[in-house]
């Protein structure tokens, strides 16, 4: 496997991933439409149209982005595409994997014959249609929820801003409700803690790894100084919530900020 390099902003060098598809010839080359940590989307169509090029098949992860931006299959140029239930409030453990009909698959586990022979199990009809149900309201709400969203995300980062911070992936397409950020000076893990106190459910890197805490692969990928790596924070942000929780999201950083800088700095 041949991880493809990024830029300074998270984005994929296109430069690099037109090398190595040229060097090794791979089999298959996916990507993530939007990165779980900075929300950066990525050039995905641009991406597969070079790897159609060199004869590969493509697939796109696009979990994070699905009901936050628009996702069209046909537009990303993709042969196969990943979507969770649980990114559009729609039942945990219900999933889709959309392909081109021209690939074919074969299945990890033989027996059942559901799904054209591609699923051994029963389906989980229940999530399935909960799936479908979610899918059909993001889709009906995403103009209006995208801005609300994007609104509070500006008032956010307006505000860390305001106290010197650093906002990984600032200038480039991302995710409206994904802010990865860091003080300078103030631990993140530490400040994870601390505003958690506060009644601030933060995390210091991917939601998915906070039990397995250490530095974010992705900012070392960014070219991100260790020591920054180490404060950073990462901040999402749902329909439910509303600008006076931002409000008072940034009053509490503050707060605590403040009581940690006077505390102590950060060592080696």
């Amino acid at each position: 496997m041949r991880q493809l390099a990024v830029d300074g902003l998270g984005r994929v060098n296109l430069d690099d991933a037109e090398h190595a598809m040229r060097e090794q010839q791979p089999g298959l080359v996916s990507v993530m439409l939007a990165n779980n940590e900075t929300g950066v989307v990525q050039d995905v169509a641009a991406i597969a149209e070079k790897a159609r090029a060199c004869g590969a098949w493509t697939h796109t992860d696009a979990v994070q982005a699905f009901g936050k931006i628009p996702v069209d299959f046909a537009s990303l140029n993709v042969h196969a595409m990943t979507l969770s239930a649980h990114k559009v409030y729609g039942p945990k453990g219900a999933a889709a994997l959309i392909v081109d009909k021209r690939l074919l698959l074969k299945p990890l586990i033989y027996g059942g014959g559901h799904e054209n022979g591609l699923r051994s199990g029963t389906e989980n009809v229940p999530a399935i249609v909960g799936f479908g149900a979610a899918c059909g309201l993001a889709a009906e709400r995403m103009a209006k929820t995208t801005a609300h969203i994007l609104a509070m995300r500006e008032r956010l980062e307006q505000g860390l801003m305001g106290m010197g911070a650093v906002i990984f992936g600032s200038g480039v397409p991302r995710l409206p409700n994904t802010c990865y950020f860091a003080l300078p000076g103030i631990e993140g893990d530490t400040l994870v803690v601390r505003l958690d106190k506060a009644g601030f459910a933060v995390a210091s890197g991917a939601a998915c790894s906070s039990v397995n805490p250490g530095r974010s692969h992705v900012l070392e990928a960014m070219g991100v100084d260790s020591m920054l790596i180490r404060c950073a924070v990462r901040i999402s942000l749902g329909s439910s919530n509303s600008l006076q929780e931002v409000e008072n999201f940034l009053k509490a950083l503050i707060k605590v900020s403040e009581e940690l800088r006077r505390m102590t700095m950060i060592t080696v």
